[in-house]
């Protein structure tokens, strides 16, 4: 049986900026033309220069497009519940937007340029407990 005080297990860490609290998106900016990426890479897609280096993203940005999925993930992605419909939506951070899951499932509820927080959310468990990923809800959601 899982350890429930086990600290935090993140699907992939390079997603994020180490050390840094509250967690925080890790991106890359060009030092040749400025283009912010993410997730972070080595090369520059805009202009092809190997001059990118490390950029902590905002937290905070704004819905730029959503859609809620209706259908379930594919193993291992599948979470501990019964499957319920999710959301799904670009978020402009700024220099750069980022595709992400959303914790609000509900269209009514969600409305292109609502301001969204960065968040963590159950992605699945695995032999080890449950791993978490990164999600957006809407600004002062509780969750």
């Amino acid at each position: 049986m899982p350890d429930p005080t086990a600290t935090l297990r993140l699907v992939d860490e390079s997603l994020f900026v180490a050390g840094y609290e509250p967690l925080t998106l890790r991106g890359a900016e060009c030092g040749r033309c400025g283009t912010t990426t993410f997730p972070s890479q080595d090369g520059c897609p805009r202009c092809g220069a190997q001059e990118m280096t490390d950029a902590a993203l905002p937290r905070t940005g704004v819905l730029w497009s959503f859609t809620v999925q209706g259908f379930e993930p594919k193993p291992p992605y599948r979470g501990r519940e019964p499957f319920t419909p999710y959301g799904v939506g670009y978020v402009d951070l700024g220099p750069v937007i980022v595709e992400a899951r959303l914790t609000e499932n509900d269209p009514a509820r969600l409305h292109v340029g609502d301001t969204m927080e960065l968040t963590l959310v159950p992605a699945f468990d695995d032999a080890d407990g449950p791993v978490s990923t990164f999600a957006f809800a809407p600004a002062g959601d509780p969750a």
